[in-house]
């Protein structure tokens, strides 16, 4: 004790020498299981994932027989996102003056409307007046049943016909009916 006392310069010295590296030490352990805490963490956070793919690779042809399965269904439903929405509407325009024609309805007017955006189809539409008998008009919604892809009927309004019509030697089941329809084009 005697000597620390003479020369605590030394003293101070050789004690620096020896905390110094317990303090290096201590603080590499001390990271060393900080990290480990993190990757514990990690795995904890990555290990859900990594079974999930993995469920995904056991159930793939599963998965891609789905797949084409529902992308099917979104051709029997949906028009592909590389149909122009106006020279859709247009052909739409076209089949459906068609398939209402071969029905025995007769179209009076018809009007391409404005395409409705959506989160993922577009909304193609047309309203159309059509005047006809009542076996007809039922002819022309099984007509618009059929069509493939899907289309759709936003609306439909049937009035009588007006009574000189009538007059004039016209069915007595006679009538005026507007229609809108539509039809989605899926987004890309």
């Amino acid at each position: 004790m005697n000597w620390i006392r003479l020369h605590r310069r030394a003293a101070l010295l050789i004690a620096l020498t020896l905390v110094l590296p317990v303090f290096f030490y201590v603080k590499t352990v001390f990271g060393l299981l900080g990290l480990g805490f993190d990757y514990a963490a990690d795995r904890g956070r990555i290990e859900p994932r990594v079974a999930r793919l993995q469920g995904l690779l056991e159930n793939e042809a599963e998965l891609t027989t789905q797949s084409q399965l529902a992308a099917a269904r979104l051709r029997e439903v949906a028009f592909p996102a590389s149909e122009d929405p106006s020279a859709l509407a247009a052909r739409l325009q076209a089949d459906v003056r068609q398939l209402l024609a071969e029905a025995g309805m007769s179209v009076s007017n018809s009007q391409v409307m404005p395409v409705r955006p959506g989160e993922q189809f577009d909304r193609v539409a047309v309203k159309l007046t059509v005047t006809g008998t009542l076996p007809g008009l039922d002819a022309a919604l099984i007509g618009i049943a059929a069509y493939r892809p899907q289309l759709l009927v936003e609306s439909l309004d049937t009035f009588p016909a007006r009574a000189n019509a009538r007059a004039n030697g016209a069915d007595a089941q006679s009538l005026t009916a507007v229609i809108q329809l539509m039809v989605l084009r899926a987004l890309p």
